[in-house]
């Protein structure tokens, strides 16, 4: 399998600063009050079902022994009654019948009437009492709970709603006074162009005065986006740092909630509580969540919209001696309204892109300020090893690195420790303890060998690194590739070239063993990929012409074609996978000793590094 086709990419965790204590205290303290009236419900909840089942077992025993009221009264007038106990209040008697030990009950509809007819009785011989016997406690209060519920669950919903109506006012306010370590701009590296456009901002925050005396307005807002672990969420804090603002910090995914209405009042206390301690930043985390493109929808795609209309309204009602900026991330910019986007909102939008190999080394040095490393460890090593990586993902590797180290007892961090870090992170936890049988091992050793042999030759193809045959995550083996520059464009032939690489496992297989296997599921999957993308995104196909179609952004845009064009492009997408399988096959068959040579190599020490590699083509 090609490490690089399986490499995850794991959203770093972002950086952030302690709340300030007040804030927090009082956020303690409103959690308490609400937790301790949970509580209290449960409580009475609890005695109210206590009560009910009392009374429930003190009156099911009577089930069986009732008498009807009919031949009660017949009886009293018959004088077969000896004696009758009774309650104040309650509708229930006991009957004592003469020649029968056990007593009965007997419900009676009056008892006013029924005591003035027994005690017309009384002079005839029948006993008549009458008890002050109180009710059961719990039965009390049973009823009393089942009475008041309606009432408390109404109440309790008014407060659960102007509750969740009040979490506007709980925007994280990070006090850049109150906290211990600002974050500046010297922490946050990589991001070098991103930080010359945001020092403009920090001078708007820090001499709003000077740019109004010189008639320019603040911007409104500034929107970030990039890909996750990018630093987004850094930058903005770091901002607030160096300008010695408060930071207003809140997600767009807490301002809808299952009550309409709710997200748009949340808006409007954000941006009161932002009115009261300007100058200052507002940060929208994942601002997609409220900001994606309004549509005609009930239900949640209504309250979605009224939210983004309460926020658009805020933007644009900032007074221009408020100092309030607006600073948004995400990963999806494509879902947000144009609304938002237009000058007067969101004025700037900043890229924040994946760092080069010298944001990279910056990253690392910040990330390894408190590690130790063996003398032969360079952070620059290991940012050459690391193109495509996030900074979240960069501090992620390090951090691996050390409690590797710590486990395996080391004083410092080795490169023995970095590696199998960057594997662990980008392959997957390595499954030493798999049975495997013989004949898939030499299949995997094959289909590895067959990917580096074929590599090997190509000349727009990245040197091998290391192959290998133990398990890792998902992949029975990789084949890993040295990274050794930054690209940001692929020309044609290194695109081709690319597929017959991904195919030269499979290759392998057919030459070598005569037969072939699921293995290779992946790699034609990334190849498959990668042809479509020529055909349909980069116009790389004489037949189909200059033409781009994004079927993932609207799967009925390939339909609009016609069939004609549909018919062409699966046709160009078999040409281009056919036609590497062919130059695969062709390359395995004019180097079967090296394929020989690797693959037996990798069945012995089951690894092979760069240096083993390029001794066997020497």
């Amino acid at each position: 399998m090609n490490h690089k086709e399986r490499m995850l990419k794991k959203e770093g965790n972002r950086i952030s600063m302690e709340n300030n204590k007040p804030e927090e205290k009082n956020n303690k303290e409103k959690n308490n009050k609400i937790l301790l009236g949970i509580l209290a419900i449960v409580l009475l909840v609890a005695i109210g079902i206590v009560g009910y089942f009392v009374f429930f077992y003190e009156n099911q025993g009577a089930e069986d022994n009732k008498l009807a009221y009919t031949d009660l009264i017949k009886q009293l007038a018959d004088g077969e009654i000896e004696k009758i106990e009774m309650t104040v209040g309650s509708t229930t008697v006991k009957v004592k019948q003469k020649n029968v030990e056990e007593e009965k009950t007997a419900i009676i509809p009056s008892t006013q009437a029924f005591i003035e007819l027994v005690q017309e009785k009384v002079a005839d011989g029948i006993e008549f009492n009458l008890n002050q016997k109180s009710q059961n406690v719990l039965v009390s209060i049973s009823e009393t709970f089942f009475t008041l519920l309606p009432t408390l669950m109404i109440v309790a919903l008014f407060i659960l709603v102007f509750k969740m109506q009040g979490l506007g006012e709980k925007g994280k306010v990070y006090d850049q006074d109150a906290s211990k370590e600002k974050v500046k701009f010297d922490d946050v590296a990589g991001l070098d162009e991103e930080k010359q456009e945001m020092i403009e901002i920090v001078q708007f925050l820090k001499e709003p005065k000077k740019f109004n005396e010189m008639g320019a307005k603040v911007p409104r807002g500034v929107l970030l986006y990039g890909k996750p672990g990018t630093g987004k969420t850094l930058i903005a804090k770091a901002i607030a740092g160096e300008a010695d603002v408060p930071f207003i910090s809140m997600s767009g995914s807490e301002f809808i909630e299952m009550f309409a209405g709710l997200g748009a009042s949340r808006v409007r206390k954000l941006f009161e509580k932002a009115r009261k301690v300007a100058p200052c930043i507002v940060f929208i985390d994942e601002i997609d969540a409220i900001g994606s493109r309004r549509s005609s929808g009930n239900g949640a795609e209504s309250e979605n919209n009224q939210t983004l209309n309460q926020l658009l309204v805020e933007m644009d009602g900032f007074d221009t001696e408020e100092t309030i900026i607006v600073l948004a991330a995400t990963n999806r910019p494509e879902m947000l309204d144009k609304a938002l986007l237009r000058p007067g909102r969101f004025d700037r939008q900043i890229t924040i892109n994946v760092p080069d190999l010298k944001g990279r080394e910056e990253i690392l040095k910040i990330h390894s300020k408190d590690k130790k490393f063996a003398e032969n460890v360079t952070l620059k090593s290991i940012a050459e090893d690391t193109a495509g990586f996030t900074g979240a993902e960069l501090s992620n590797i390090l951090n691996e690195a050390a409690i590797l180290a710590t486990i395996n007892e080391h004083e410092v961090i080795q490169q023995e420790d970095i590696e199998e870090a960057l594997k662990k992170v980008t392959v997957g936890l390595q499954k030493t303890s798999r049975v495997i049988s013989d004949k898939d091992k030499k299949l995997t050793a094959y289909h590895e060998a067959g990917h580096a042999v074929v590599s090997q030759y190509l000349e727009t193809q990245e040197p091998v690194k290391e192959i290998s045959i133990i398990p890792r995550g998902m992949a029975g083996g990789y084949t890993m590739y040295k990274t050794n520059e930054d690209k940001n464009y692929i020309s044609k032939t290194e695109m081709e070239e690319r597929l017959i690489a991904l195919l030269g496992g499979r290759a392998a297989e057919k030459i070598a063993l005569n037969d072939i296997s699921t293995g290779a599921s992946n790699d034609i999957e990334v190849a498959t990929k990668i042809a479509k993308d020529m055909v349909t995104v980069y116009g790389m196909s004489d037949v189909v012409g200059t033409i781009s179609i994004n079927t993932e952004k609207d799967p009925y845009e390939l339909q609009l074609l016609g069939e004609k064009y549909t018919d062409a492009i699966g046709a160009e997408v078999k040409i281009l996978l056919d036609n590497a399988y062919k130059e695969a096959q062709k390359l395995i068959l004019e180097h079967m000793d090296k394929l020989h040579e690797v693959a037996e190599k990798l069945l012995k020490q089951e690894t092979i590094d760069e240096e083993e590699f390029e001794k066997i083509f020497e």
